[in-house]
């Protein structure tokens, strides 16, 4: 089976970046990365009994972590993970 996260983009400063992510936009939570620790943070858990947060937390936060580490930092306003 196959995963499909969507990230938007909701904030980004110097120190920090937040997104929501979920399977659709109409179930989505929110995740923090804090560029300086270098640690994500669940702002809003998904608040649906049908998807694992953590599945979703997991992914998006890879997604994350590749644009900080492979991607030089920059972090878009829209974009996906998918396998």
């Amino acid at each position: 089976m196959g995963a499909f996260v969507l990230l938007y983009k909701e904030h980004e400063d110097e120190t920090m970046v937040v997104y929501r992510y979920g399977p659709k936009e109409e179930i989505m939570g929110k995740i923090q990365l804090n560029k300086d620790t270098k640690l994500f943070s669940e702002i809003e858990p998904i608040q649906d009994s049908n998807h694992s947060n953590k599945f979703y937390f997991d992914r998006a936060a890879q997604r994350m972590a590749r644009c900080f580490i492979k991607e030089g930092g920059v972090f878009p306003d829209k974009m996906t993970f998918e396998s």
